[in-house]
């Protein structure tokens, strides 16, 4: 008996994901409809979900196969994120400091 391709990816859309995410974990579940049961290939999504959005590590054999199935879907997402701008995080330390600095320079001037 073979695995069942037949349900609806649309069920999995959550309105609070945002779209480009929802787009490429809907195209890896599309894409690999029918290699496994809809309750993993479901689980696998979000596994990819997490590993490209969030930067999340797995076991070799999870990155693996994770990556092996993501083949084709993220090429182009990535090449965008490398021409986005890099945002710079700067901790409330930091940030009170460089506000202490100022506050000073403009006393003194």
């Amino acid at each position: 008996m073979g695995v069942d391709s037949e349900w609806d990816v649309e069920k999995y859309f959550s309105p609070h994901e945002p779209t480009h995410h929802w787009e490429l974990r809907k195209q890896f579940m599309v894409n690999n409809k029918g290699r496994f049961e809809e309750e993993r290939l479901v689980c696998l999504a979000q596994t990819f979900a997490n590993i490209e959005f969030m930067g999340c590590k797995y076991p070799k054999e999870t990155m693996e196969l994770v990556e092996e199935m993501a083949y084709g879907i993220v090429q182009t997402y990535r090449e965008e994120q490398k021409n986005r701008l890099q945002r710079t995080f700067v901790s409330g330390a930091d940030a009170a400091g460089a506000k202490v600095n100022k506050l000073k320079k403009a006393k003194t001037s």
